[in-house]
C-alpha cells in the first residue's frame, strides 16, 4: 500500500482535519480570549517550533548525549541557555523541564525529602497544584503547610509568615501563584528562610514575561534561590518549562534530577521556538510588558466601572496581567464562563481566598487575562469595549449569541501578531511543517 493514495480520504481522518480547522478558526479568529495561562507564539516562533527537531531524541546534556545526530539540537540548547542567561540575568538555566510543574517537580525533589516540610500560598490565594498535596508535591511525600494570607493587602503576609518559617523552619518556601495580582514579598521571605537554612522556591510561570520585561518583580535579586517557569503565559513562547537559578550547587542537583528523574527527551522544538520568544522579550520585552500592566489596570477600572465586582479596587485592582472577579451575584463563575464562552470571550472560573476549598466546580470567581489580546495588537480602549461586552452576557443577561456576532466582528480588526521581528516567514517555508488553516 506504500505510496498509494485512496480515492476517498477516510472518515475519521477528514474529521480530525475538520476539528483541527474548526479549532484554529476559532480559538485564532474569533475569540477574545482572557485565558491567564495562555499566549500565542509569532509566526517565527511557530516556524522555529515545526521543524523536524520534534521528532528526534537528546537525552543527556548538550555533548554529553546518550544518543548520535544531536550537533544542532545542541547548539541550539546551549544557545537557549545564554540567552536566558543574558535575559534574566543569571548564571544558570536549565531548560530541559517540559513543563513548569516538571520544573517544580524537580526542584521540590533536589531541595525536600519524604516526610519534610514546605511552606505555600493558600490553595484558594492562587498556589498552583503542582505546589500541593493535591499534586507533586503531595506525590513526593513533602507536607504542605500554607502561609498566612492577608485579604487587605490580597497577598502573603510578610511578618507573619516570617514567624511561621522560623517556627516551622520547613526545607522550602514557595513563592509564585496562579492568581498573582502583585508581587509577593520576596525580600523578606528569603530574609527568614535563611535564618531557618531554607530555600526560596519562585514559581514564575505567570509573570516570566513582566519579569523578563522588568515591570514586576525580580525574585533573584531580591532573596529566591531558585526560579521555576512555564514559557507560555505572560513569556510568549512554546509550552515548556525552564529551571533558573545563580546557585552552582543548586543547578547541578537541578540537572541531575530533571534528567533522568522526570525527563527522558525534552521535545526538542521548544528549544528553538523559546529560544526565539527570548530574542523576542530581549527586544520588545519592556514595551510588551509595560501595554499589559497597563491593558489589565484599564481593563479592571473599567469591568468595576461596568458594575463588576473586581478584587483589589484599594490596591489598584493589579500590577500584573490578571483580573480577578467575584461574580457570585451573578451566579458564580461556573455559570459566568459558561455564557461568556457563548459569547466567545473565553474566561476560566476560579477559587477566591474566601471560597472553601471544595467549591472548586463552581467558585466565586472569574480569573482574567490580558497578555494573548495585548500581543494581538489590543490596547486600554479595546479593553474597555470588551468590559461592555461582559456585563451585557453576565450583569445585563443578554442573549450570548447575539453578542457573539460583535466579538466575531471586533476579533478581525485583530489578525497580526505584535512585539516580533518584522520577518517574511514565507521565505523560512523550509523550516516549517504546514499548519492546517
Amino acid at each position: 500500500m506504500d505510496g498509494v493514495r485512496p480515492e476517498i480520504l477516510p472518515d475519521e481522518l477528514e474529521r480530525i482535519i475538520s476539528i483541527v480547522r474548526q479549532h484554529n478558526r476559532w480559538r485564532r479568529l474569533e475569540t477574545i480570549n482572557l485565558i491567564a495561562s495562555e499566549n500565542v507564539m509569532s509566526p517565527l516562533a511557530e516556524a522555529a517550533y515545526l521543524t523536524d527537531m520534534m521528532h528526534r531524541y537528546a537525552e543527556g546534556k548538550p555533548r554529553k548525549r546518550y544518543y548520535q545526530g544531536t550537533k544542532y539540537v545542541d547548539d541550539v540548547e546551549i544557545l537557549l541557555s545564554e540567552l536566558m542567561k543574558r535575559l534574566f540575568r543569571v548564571e544558570y538555566v536549565e531548560p530541559r523541564a517540559i513543563s513548569g510543574t516538571i520544573a517544580n517537580a524537580t526542584v521540590f525533589k533536589v531541595l525536600a525529602d519524604h516526610g519534610d516540610k514546605a511552606l505555600i500560598a493558600p490553595v484558594q490565594a492562587g498556589a498552583h497544584v503542582s505546589h500541593t498535596r493535591y499534586g507533586i508535591l503531595g506525590g513526593l511525600g513533602i507536607e504542605q503547610i500554607e502561609l498566612p494570607f492577608d485579604m487587605e493587602t490580597f497577598n502573603i503576609d510578610p511578618d507573619k509568615a516570617a514567624k511561621m518559617i522560623r517556627e516551622m523552619q520547613p526545607k522550602l518556601v514557595t513563592l509564585g501563584a496562579s492568581v498573582f495580582l502583585f508581587p509577593h514579598p520576596v525580600k523578606e521571605i528569603s530574609e527568614a528562610a535563611r535564618e531557618v537554612g531554607a530555600k526560596v522556591v519562585y514559581d514564575a510561570a505567570h509573570v516570566l514575561g513582566l519579569i523578563a520585561g522588568g515591570k514586576f518583580q525580580d525574585p533573584i535579586r531580591e532573596g529566591a534561590d531558585i526560579v521555576t517557569s512555564s514559557t507560555h503565559k505572560t513569556f510568549p513562547g512554546p509550552q515548556g518549562g525552564v529551571i533558573m537559578t545563580n546557585s552552582k550547587d543548586l543547578y547541578k542537583a537541578v540537572s541531575k534530577v530533571v534528567f533522568p528523574v522526570f525527563v527522558s527527551n525534552h521535545h526538542l522544538h521548544r528549544l528553538p521556538a523559546t529560544a526565539v520568544a527570548t530574542l523576542e522579550m530581549m527586544h520588545f520585552g519592556s514595551e510588551y510588558a509595560e501595554q499589559i500592566v497597563r491593558n489589565a489596570k484599564a481593563f479592571a477600572e473599567a469591568l468595576a466601572a461596568e458594575g463588576f465586582n473586581v478584587l483589589g479596587e484599594h490596591l489598584g485592582y493589579t500590577q500584573s496581567h490578571q483580573v480577578v472577579l467575584d461574580v457570585r451575584r451573578h451566579g458564580g463563575g461556573a455559570k459566568a464562563a459558561t455564557l461568556l464562552e457563548e459569547a466567545n470571550i473565553i474566561t476560566n472560573k476560579n477559587l477566591l481566598p474566601y471560597d472553601p476549598p471544595d467549591a472548586i466546580k463552581d467558585p466565586s470567581g472569574l480569573r482574567l487575562g490580558v497578555q494573548e489580546m495585548t500581543r494581538w495588537g489590543m490596547r486600554e480602549d479595546d479593553f474597555r469595549y470588551i468590559a461592555k461586552l461582559m456585563r451585557r452576557v453576565v450583569i445585563d443577561g443578554e442573549d450570548p449569541g447575539r453578542v457573539r456576532r460583535e466579538v466575531v466582528e471586533f476579533r478581525r480588526e485583530y489578525s497580526r501578531i505584535h512585539y516580533t521581528f518584522d520577518v517574511d516567514v514565507d521565505s523560512l517555508s523550509d523550516l516549517k511543517v504546514p499548519m492546517l488553516i
